[in-house]
């Protein structure tokens, strides 16, 4: 069984890497400023310590005033997971740094984000709709949708 790490414990060890990077942290995550996101992303991948080679899932939530980007990452050599999170404030204009380069798994969880979510992924090589046709009028899991 994989064992989840402590968001708090690991916020510690995050910000000693990546200072004025973490926003918040509970025993269940670590939320990221979106400016830092790759960069502490790319030091969870590539920290010994830490060695998160697997990007699990990535998803997001609309919580009206801000959106959520979640992102669940495994070490399949030391057997731990972490969530990490960041926000985007700008509901019109919503964008986050993409991790494709560190993670390919990536690609079709970021398209479907955009897609559904209408989150913009800064750096992706294909950013274009996944499940809906081009023209298609806003994004259908967002909370405002009609």
């Amino acid at each position: 069984m994989t064992v989840r790490l402590n968001g708090e414990e690991a916020a510690r060890k995050i910000a000693s890497a990546c200072p004025d990077s973490i926003v918040s942290a509970d025993k269940d995550a670590v939320v990221v400023d979106s400016k830092s996101l790759h960069q502490v992303a790319e030091y969870l991948k590539t920290d010994a310590g830490f060695d998160f080679n697997y990007l699990a899932n990535l998803t997001s939530v609309d919580y009206l005033d801000y959106f959520e980007v979640v992102y669940n990452l495994i070490s399949l050599n030391h057997n731990h997971s972490l969530t990490i999170k960041t926000r985007c404030d700008d509901r019109n204009n919503p964008t986050v740094p993409s991790v494709i380069d560190l993670w390919r798994t990536a690609d079709y969880q970021e398209r479907e984000i955009y897609d559904l979510m209408g989150i913009t992924f800064s750096g992706h090589p294909n950013m274009k709709r996944l499940f809906l046709w081009e023209g298609f009028e806003g994004h259908p899991l967002r909370r405002d949708y009609l």
